[in-house]
């Protein structure tokens, strides 16, 4: 298929890789500090399990604006939330009312923007549970595990895009899936303030009752709101609270899999504080404080971390000042 992935960032330079290795026609949409460099290169993907990728250049499209989208037969879209609404526009200037249109973002505002700005074309949501991170220029390496959901809807769209290094299945929940990623996506924060690793942040028993209690603090404003959670991660989502607070040597043992990312990995987050970008604090936390003040329930965690990550502190935080 014809597939412009509309945002040639981290996730969107793993997942076009893997989609152009399994022979789709693939279009990097993006800027020229991301194009340049796989120009000159190719694109190289790298995962925690070993794989290893390489797509030359001649084998991507590379683009910089938005003509690339007219002869797209699907859209993938994985720019952050404050490039949604511009990204929708163009995709509703240019693109084939035909044209699928699969959000694959943090949060949920993004796919109801889309939703909103695309009456005609076929919008679905989508879930990635695994982060990517640059490790050089062109090259990208996926640090932690986890299959790609999409919304259940005509075409096997999944089937036509899943492959031995990328599966890509349906879920006619979606929206539980997301907010299951949402809840599990809280500790993007956490992990930026803590100045860790994720894999020293989930062997540090502090951290995780911290991550316990914000996760308790999501899942009763999402009970109390309506909206069923379902799990990203092998444990069901109101279990995890309680594995987290186990001691270390138990949870070790019983969570193993939670354990399965590269030693070195970091949330985006991190990243994006380490480099003074925007961060997707308010899809975040912020969607959490606004629907415990809709239905009056106090956030206390979500609403302290969002104002320490809104301040871009460059020293890490302990857990003492996020639950004072």
């Amino acid at each position: 298929m014809k597939i412009v992935i509309a945002g040639a960032g981290s996730i969107g330079c793993y997942c076009g890789a893997l989609l152009a290795h399994s022979g789709h026609d693939v279009t990097l949409w993006g800027r020229q500090r991301i194009l340049g460099p796989i120009r000159d290169n190719g694109l190289t993907v790298t995962d925690f399990s070993g794989l290893n990728r390489h797509v030359a250049a001649r084998n991507l499209a590379l683009a910089e604006d938005a003509g690339c989208l007219t002869g797209a037969e699907v859209v993938i879209v994985t720019v952050k939330t404050g490039a949604t609404a511009e990204m929708a526009a163009q995709i509703a200037k240019l693109a084939p009312a035909s044209t699928p249109v699969l959000s694959w973002q943090n949060g949920m505002e993004n796919v109801r923007t889309l939703h909103k700005a695309l009456p005609e074309h076929d919008v679905r949501a989508g879930m990635v549970p695994f982060n990517v991170v640059p490790t050089k220029a062109a090259s990208f390496h996926r640090a932690t595990s986890g299959e790609i959901v999409i919304q259940t809807g005509p075409g096997a769209l999944g089937r036509t895009l899943s492959s031995a290094d990328m599966p890509v299945v349906e879920s006619a929940d979606i929206e539980a899936v997301q907010w299951g990623k949402l809840v599990i996506n809280l500790n993007n924060a956490l992990n930026a303030l803590s100045g860790l690793t994720l894999k020293e942040q989930l062997l540090d028993r502090n951290w995780r009752r911290l991550m316990a209690d914000q996760m308790n603090e999501a899942l009763t404003v999402l009970t109390a709101a309506g909206h069923r959670v379902a799990s990203t991660t092998p444990l069901p989502a109101w279990m995890t609270p309680y594995v987290l607070r186990l001691p270390t040597p138990i949870f070790t043992r019983i969570a193993a899999r939670m354990l399965t990312i590269d030693p070195s990995a970091r949330t985006s987050m991190a990243y994006d504080l380490m480099e003074g970008r925007l961060t997707e604090i308010d899809s975040l936390q912020g969607e959490i404080v606004r629907l415990g003040a809709q239905y009056g329930i106090e956030t206390p965690i979500c609403d302290k971390v969002r104002t320490l990550i809104e301040q871009s502190p460059v020293a890490a935080t302990s857990v003492d000042q996020i639950v004072s």
